[in-house]
């Protein structure tokens, strides 16, 4: 096992965050980061909740569990799209674990509930979690930048027709 397959959950999350291609390919090739991905999926659900603060206990549980489930499905979009539509090469579980680590800079929406502070640190998120999903499918998919664009525009509408349907 190389130096990278190694690489622990927080080495993984920065180097997703940082937009690193070895973090991707390292956690797109090891089958056992799954769980790493959903621990990261789960952990930005509760940081958004924190950075509420108006939800309770029960809510971050309740809003951990659909990022869950809109993580699943939005990796299972991706994986049609970008497979049939745009050749690529990956499984679906590839795509599960790099766009569960694309997350990552989600953590940073635990400070949302300091004025002014969390205003610009959610302005900041949106786009950084847009570059670092588009770089999970494109790694993933081993595709080019703009067909990974594309796979997650195609991939919207069936994306919010399900979420409207499961929510």
């Amino acid at each position: 096992m190389n130096d990278l397959v190694r690489r622990g959950l927080v080495d993984r999350m920065v180097g997703a965050a940082l937009l690193d291609v070895n973090t991707y390919e390292d956690v797109e090739a090891d089958g056992e980061a799954t769980g790493q991905a959903a621990a990261v999926v789960a952990m930005t659900a509760v940081a958004a909740a924190i950075g509420q603060l108006s939800l309770g206990p029960v809510a971050m549980v309740g809003q951990a569990l659909a990022s869950l489930v809109r993580w699943i499905v939005w990796a299972g979009i991706t994986y049609v799209v970008g497979d049939k539509v745009f050749g690529g090469t990956a499984t679906w579980g590839e795509l599960l674990r790099t766009l569960g680590f694309a997350q990552a800079p989600g953590l940073l929406a635990a400070a949302g509930f300091i004025p002014i502070v969390g205003n610009l640190v959610y302005l900041a998120i949106f786009p950084w979690m847009l570059v670092t999903g588009v770089v999970a499918i494109r790694q993933a998919l081993d595709i080019t930048t703009g067909k990974a664009i594309f796979t997650a525009l195609i991939g919207l509408l069936p994306y919010l027709i399900v979420m409207a349907i499961l929510f």
